[in-house]
């Protein structure tokens, strides 16, 4: 696995990290009941980001 190939993803990831909890916080200030949920599938779709770019990057 080359360094350089993860290196070069991560502003992507960053970038779709911060979509994610820019959508996730405007959809906590209209439905603020909805957090819990929000807060599990950020995290587990982070966590799925971190996997994919440790074993197929």
């Amino acid at each position: 696995m080359n360094p350089g190939t993860i290196i070069n993803s991560l502003p992507r990831l960053s970038l779709i990290g911060g979509i994610i909890a820019l959508v996730f916080g405007i959809l906590i200030l209209i439905f603020p009941k909805i957090l819990n949920y929000l807060v599990g599938i950020f995290l587990i779709l982070c966590g799925i980001a971190v996997l994919i770019a440790r074993f197929v990057l």
